[in-house]
């Protein structure tokens, strides 16, 4: 296993660069439908494509990797998740064991470097790493056991959110052992939830953005087929609500992390 990296930031730059595209096959939607697929994506190394196939499902998105297609999703699931929808709604609103709200080509858009932005910037980027969020936190909940670590900047975050905190409250009463990381800028924030709560005022408890799971078991899975069994989003913020991050679903990274958390926080 490789040495963990000095900062968060050092996992990020050790993932190669990568390009990855969204094929959208036989579009029937609307255009305006398309251009809020284009704005959400024009800043990162993710290409927008259309392809007219004969015999063909319409509507569909495929997520095509190094030439090869490694996920599909509707457009219907696409949009019904993410383009007409907003970060609040997953922060206000939750929902226990939905992974029908976690379309395969987002989720599947790991090892791809983005840098976001939140709102009023942007109405879009930040959602692609709040959704990523939840579906780790979703596939802890899930599988019931193993360790869930998680920072907040603010502790606060838990009880201004109701999504979040029920989400939390839920990981508390599974067999998953949850640890959540932030500035105690509210005691009462996390009154009544099982969690470990680690808090501090150092630079990466107010800068950091990590959602890492680790199943304690063995082997790397791809997130086409199955779901993952290890999972990590890790960001940092480089300016005012600007997010710099990546996720991944490699075991030992996914360990590399949760350990450089362990001793750096």
């Amino acid at each position: 296993m490789k040495r963990a990296p000095d900062s968060l930031a050092d996992f990020i730059n050790e993932v190669p660069e990568s390009e990855k595209t969204l094929l959208v096959v036989n579009r029937t939607t609307a255009d305006p439908l398309i251009d809020l697929l284009n704005d959400a994506f024009s800043n990162q190394s993710v290409t927008i494509a259309e392809r007219q196939v004969p015999d063909g499902a319409d509507d569909l998105v495929c997520l095509i990797d190094d030439g090869h297609v490694v996920a599909t999703s509707s457009f219907e699931q696409l949009r019904n998740s993410f383009l007409l929808v907003n970060v609040d709604q997953y922060r206000t609103g939750v929902q226990a064991r939905h992974p029908g709200r976690f379309p395969d080509v987002l989720t599947g858009l790991t090892e791809t470097e983005f840098t976001v932005a939140g709102f009023p910037a942007s109405t879009k980027e930040k959602l692609l790493l709040v959704m990523i969020s939840r579906f780790i936190e979703q596939l802890a909940l899930t599988t019931g056991q193993g360790e869930l670590h998680s920072t907040f900047q603010q502790l606060s975050r838990l009880d201004d959110e109701y999504g979040t905190r029920r989400m939390y409250e839920w990981l508390g009463d599974s067999g998953t052992e949850t640890h959540v990381y932030g500035v105690d800028d509210n005691p009462e924030a996390v009154t009544d939830i099982d969690v470990v709560v680690h808090s501090g005022d150092t630079e990466p408890y107010g800068r950091s953005w990590v959602v890492a799971f680790s199943p304690e078991t063995d082997g790397t899975h791809s997130p086409v087929d199955t779901e993952p069994t290890h999972a990590a989003l890790v960001a940092i913020e480089i300016g005012p609500n600007v997010w710099r991050g990546l996720w991944t679903y490699d075991s030992p990274r996914v360990e590399r992390i949760l350990s450089h958390i362990d001793q750096e926080f």
